[in-house]
């Protein structure tokens, strides 16, 4: 339903964020940075550098977001920090910064089977250990997304056989 994109500085960015969260070792981190390399074939944009120079945001350290969204011809830059990433910036540039919440469920609106299908195989991975449906919705209100864990909620009969 859509083509996720990503530079090592995003990467560096996440981990850099979790470890502080969570007191870890970035190293610890890496194994997943490389799994979500492997699992998104392509996704990594390069060579967006030279296009940071003339952008001009709230916060100078997120240029490097919209470069490689513009290179990368992306459509929307999906983040929970909206407000340093104003449509006068991004318009001209043919993007759109969406908060997480609502790019989900525009991806429900373009298609329910699609999206139904995706979170019904998401739920499934969670086989050992198993993950209740109650759980499986409370981790995305914790995520910060709390209306996709409200339709989650909704679907819970076509996502899996577990009582409601």
């Amino acid at each position: 339903m859509y083509r996720a994109r990503w530079s090592e500085r995003v990467h560096d960015e996440w981990i850099t964020a979790v470890a502080e969260k969570y007191q870890l070792d970035p190293k610890r981190l890496q194994p997943t940075r490389e799994a979500m390399n492997a699992a998104v074939p392509d996704a990594l944009v390069t060579g967006y550098e030279q296009l940071e120079a003339g952008i001009k945001l709230p916060d100078e350290r997120d240029r490097h977001i919209v470069a490689a969204a513009s290179l990368a011809r992306a459509d929307v830059i999906v983040t929970f920090n909206l407000k340093d990433f104003p449509a006068e910036v991004l318009e001209p540039l043919r993007l759109e910064a969406c908060h997480p919440d609502q790019f989900i469920q525009d991806l429900f609106g373009i298609s329910t089977e699609l999206f139904t299908d995706a979170a019904k195989r998401d739920f499934e991975h969670y086989a050992a250990p198993s993950l209740s449906f109650a759980n499986y919705a409370e981790g995305f209100r914790k995520a910060g997304v709390p209306e996709t864990a409200e339709l989650l909620e909704k679907l819970r009969v076509v996502i899996t056989s577990e009582a409601a």
